[in-house]
């Protein structure tokens, strides 16, 4: 018993030296001869710890080589389940999203439940630097209002930046907003009235179904598949039954699946958009983190006959204190920015003449390339940890970008129920019931990935992935 611990030890220790990135893709690991000396235990423990880290496929040996690093580390679990459709409804699940979130925030929670980049990954420096020059230089323009359709140097800003999503505007095109919610809520407004059906992605963000309470919407929610995305055959079928109004969903990196639509499946879709007449409210606000840039454009990109209202913001690359957002409203923006001018005018002055220096002096892209690589490789690293410490059978999504994992449990365990239990260890996590309307998801959570992998990570990871077998062990026990 004493041997089996010890050879599992090593392996936890040498695991977490490779995700913390001491021992890279490819490189060599000590020797067993060499381990077994530092360490002062034999060479067959050692070559036991190696055999399961070579089992869980962090590590290979290479005859007469030795032992090391995996270029692409064995991520078994398979992706989760897609959902089943369910008649239409208005949301009942408004009231226990805002409880979870409420208590998710809580002082000195670990927050895994919030899909908050970490302050390491925010450029809060150059920032700083950018809002103490406008309020300086710019004072009088900077404090007095800026009305619909925003600051135009910002505007420009963004156009610039739709070419690398495929979407050819001119920045006259562009309309500014209080972040990417406020541009969600004002196309709702302006595409549906109260008693509307609207169309969503299942699972889906659990902030288009609090907007959808707030307008006293009815929702039918489409099942979305962890790789591609929303179900083309399922929206076919729900709009021959119904007269659906809108759809809102995100072509790349959806939340919280983290699916990415093909190219030829996002033509599909806009192709069956015209022919039911629905439009298409796109949700685009983890595009630009894209592990591959260029290789997948936003379904805008496609939109030729105006069905797609594209909604984005900075909040998950520079800041979600800055609120700043854009839509691309097409047909519908004089409606959209005669609905602005007479409830938020528009974003913050300050903090939009601050972005939009802050873009024009060339460090964004340098910025994002960095969060990226970071982004991808703690996502890896949490993925390869909830394979190894959550019970067996735990399915794990393989998100193309972003920072946030969509976990499904084994069982009839109650996400819920891991939630408060992980409240009490001071660890929030998104428990799956606030993701959809239905009951389909009590079994899952949301993790946000978006922190670096160090210790205290790996630690509140370890006690949620206990909890977890914990309550698999008593959902067990009362079949």
């Amino acid at each position: 018993m004493t041997s089996l611990l010890l050879y599992q030890r090593i392996a936890q220790q040498l695991a977490e030296d490779i995700r913390r990135g001491v021992y890279q893709p490819g490189e060599r690991v000590p020797s067993v001869r060499k381990m077994s000396s530092q360490l002062n235990v034999s060479h067959a423990t050692v070559l036991q710890a190696y055999a399961n880290l070579e089992d869980q496929g962090l590590i290979r040996a290479r005859p007469q080589s030795g032992y090391y690093v995996h270029q692409t580390p064995a991520l078994t679990a398979a992706t989760p389940d897609i959902a089943r459709v369910e008649r239409p409804g208005l949301v009942t699940r408004a009231s226990i999203i805002q409880q979870v979130l409420v208590e998710a925030r809580r002082e000195g929670v670990f927050a895994f439940g919030a899909a908050v980049p970490h302050i390491d990954y925010l450029p809060l420096r150059a920032l700083h630097q950018q809002l103490a020059k406008v309020t300086r230089f710019q004072s009088p323009r900077a404090f007095n209002y800026m009305f619909s359709p925003g600051f135009e140097p910002l505007r420009r800003q963004v156009a610039i930046r739709m070419r690398d999503a495929g979407v050819v505007i001119d920045p006259s095109e562009v309309v500014i907003t209080h972040g990417c919610v406020d541009a969600l809520q004002m196309s709702l407004r302006v595409l549906t009235s109260p008693g509307d059906l609207i169309a969503a992605e299942s699972p889906t963000y659990y902030g288009l179904l609090q907007l959808a309470d707030l307008l006293g919407l009815k929702v039918i929610e489409i099942p979305s598949d962890p790789n591609t995305g929303i179900s083309l055959e399922a929206l076919q079928l729900a709009a021959n039954q119904w007269s659906i109004k809108a759809l809102v969903m995100t072509s790349r990196l959806s939340n919280p699946l983290g699916s990415t639509m093909p190219e030829e499946r996002q033509k599909h879709l806009l192709r069956l958009a015209s022919d039911f007449d629905i439009q298409i409210i796109e949700d685009d606000i983890y595009g630009e983190l894209m592990y591959e840039q260029n290789k997948t454009k936003a379904l805008k990109a496609f939109d030729r006959l105006g069905h797609v209202i594209y909604c984005s913001s900075f909040s998950k690359t520079l800041s979600p204190g800055v609120r700043i957002g854009w839509m691309i409203a097409g047909k519908y923006q004089a409606e959209i920015q005669r609905l602005q001018t007479f409830s938020t005018h528009s974003a913050c002055s300050v903090t939009q003449m601050a972005v939009a220096s802050y873009l024009e002096n060339g460090g964004y892209d340098r910025h994002l390339r960095f969060i990226r690589q970071e982004h991808r490789k703690n996502l890896s690293a949490f993925q390869l940890a909830v394979q190894q410490m959550f019970p067996e059978g735990t399915q794990i999504s393989r998100p193309a970008g972003g920072f946030i994992l969509w976990i499904s449990l084994p069982g009839r365990v109650n996400t819920q129920e891991l939630h408060v239990r992980a409240l009490e260890q001071g660890i929030s996590i998104a428990p799956g019931l606030i993701f959809s309307n239905t009951e389909q998801f009590n079994h899952c959570i949301r993790l946000n990935c978006g922190l670096p992998w160090n210790r205290e990570a790996e630690r509140a990871l370890i006690t949620v992935g206990m909890l977890a077998k914990q309550l698999c062990q008593d959902a067990g026990q009362s079949w």
